[in-house]
């Protein structure tokens, strides 16, 4: 019983260091670049080759790989639906009202709000690519860009709005200044309507 358990554990040892010594001499093996189509892309697990040389090497990138989030500020119609879909909250909007139509995005579509804010949270997003989906217009995408490494956390928080703090204010006050007149007209109408009844 003891010579067998001494042989098993001898056995097991080396086992595990040749494992460890073929794994030492392999790690000198460059692994070469393949596209992901290509057939042999999951052999390069077994061309005895441990890791990339990053940066300096990368990996190749799927198609529909889901990384860095976009937004095509031009083509979004700050519908909201991206930040309501959203499941961990990373998508931050404010709008503002138009007076009336101001554009059109690429796809046709009316634009009648202005974006005040457009924030995405990349320290929060999952990569679920939900948010995508649901844009009418697909102004948000998700990108190629895979690595964003910063030293402060508040550096991946994307700001994608470019409406100046002047401009925001100026529109807020047209805005309101046409619900007003809206609302004045409004209130004589009926004046007029119970002084003619």
């Amino acid at each position: 019983m003891l010579l067998k358990n001494t042989y098993n554990a001898f056995i097991t040892a080396w086992q595990g260091l040749t494992l460890t010594l073929r794994h030492i001499v392999a790690g000198k093996a460059k692994r070469s670049m393949t596209p992901v189509k290509a057939k042999n892309y999951f052999a390069e697990l077994e061309n005895k080759t441990n890791t990339i040389q990053y940066p300096k090497q990368q990996l190749p990138i799927p198609e529909v790989g889901r990384y860095q989030l976009d937004v095509e500020i031009d083509d979004c119609i700050v519908c909201d639906l991206c930040a309501k879909i959203c499941p961990v909250d990373c998508i931050d909007i404010k709008s503002i009202k138009a007076t009336s139509a101001y554009g059109q995005t690429s796809d046709g579509s009316k634009k009648m709000l202005y974006a005040e804010t457009f924030d995405i949270d990349m320290a929060k997003c999952l990569y679920c690519g939900l948010c995508t989906v649901v844009c009418p217009t697909e102004c948000i995408t998700m990108t190629n860009q895979y690595d964003r490494s910063v030293y402060q956390l508040g550096d991946l928080t994307y700001s994608f709005s470019d409406m100046s703090p002047e401009l925001v204010q100026e529109k807020k006050q047209e805005y309101e200044q046409q619900q007003a007149a809206k609302l004045a007209a409004k209130q004589a109408a009926l004046k007029a309507k119970e002084g003619g009844a």
